[in-house]
């Protein structure tokens, strides 16, 4: 065997070393960029989600159900101001 062959040789293994590094790249990039997705697609949904229970959080918590309940079911009652009593510190 010659130099030359030797660096022939060598440089066919770089060339096909550097060919199959490129293909794990970009299949690793692939991987990646669909891992990417859906996490975006899982974060849209949590999102909408989200939404929708402030929304029912906000329908439960509204001042005029919680009073309708308290004197429909409970019997609770708005205390008179003459029943008010002031303590003093």
């Amino acid at each position: 065997m010659t130099a030359r062959s030797v660096l022939l040789g060598l440089m066919v293994a770089a060339v096909i070393g550097s060919a199959v590094a490129l293909v794990y790249a970009r299949h690793e990039a692939r991987q990646k960029f669909f891992a990417i997705e859906r996490l975006h697609a899982e974060r849209d949904e949590l999102n909408i989600e989200w939404g929708q229970l402030q929304l029912e959080q906000s329908t439960w918590a509204d001042a005029n159900r919680v009073e309708q309940i308290a004197t429909r079911e409970l019997g609770m009652s708005f205390v008179a101001p003459r029943d008010i009593v002031v303590i003093a510190p």
